[in-house]
């Protein structure tokens, strides 16, 4: 077989696996077109509870670990920060909108060791359960700083504690 043939044999393979993904992230943004941003930062949240850099790893339909949101601000992997205050928490992910979850959204938080295309140690992950318009999601955060996501967890734990809306749901 002539180099050049291969050469565009293998150019081509590349081109279609690329046009393939394009099509498939666009068909999913399609269809999680009725998802709505998530809230912006309000004027008041309260006091701080807990500030922190995190990597955000994803936003996945709930219990769907591998079912990607790809809209609203919440589709790719990035560096942010997160911060809890008493009437929600602000994820900050780089490159996006400040995103409000207030506490009344939250369903749930808890320890997770793998998500999409992340694999960590056995709890390196928070997960996050809330509310994004009228479907549950889970986001996963993986805390750079401090490295401990304890202090995190026990922050969100509060904003059940302190809802009456919720009972006291930490997972």
């Amino acid at each position: 077989m002539d180099r050049t043939l291969s050469t565009t044999i293998v150019v081509v393979v590349i081109l279609l696996a690329l046009a393939g993904m394009y099509l498939g992230w666009r068909a999913r943004q399609r269809r999680q077109s009725s998802l709505p941003r998530p809230a912006a930062v309000p004027a008041d949240v309260g006091t701080e509870l807990f500030a922190g850099e995190v990597f955000y790893v994803a936003t996945t339909v709930a219990g769907e670990p591998l079912n990607r949101i790809a809209v609203a601000g919440l589709g790719f992997r990035a560096r942010a920060s997160v911060a809890v205050f008493e009437h929600g928490l602000v994820l900050s992910i780089a490159g996006e909108p400040d995103a409000f979850i207030p506490a009344r959204d939250l369903r749930g938080v808890e320890r997770a060791t793998w998500t999409i295309d992340r694999v960590v140690e056995t709890g390196g992950l928070v997960l996050i359960a809330w509310t994004l318009g009228t479907t549950e999601v889970d986001s996963y955060l993986r805390v750079a700083s401090p490295t401990d996501p304890t202090p995190l967890i026990d922050a969100i734990g509060r904003l059940f504690d302190a809802s009456t809306s919720h009972g006291s749901e930490t997972q």
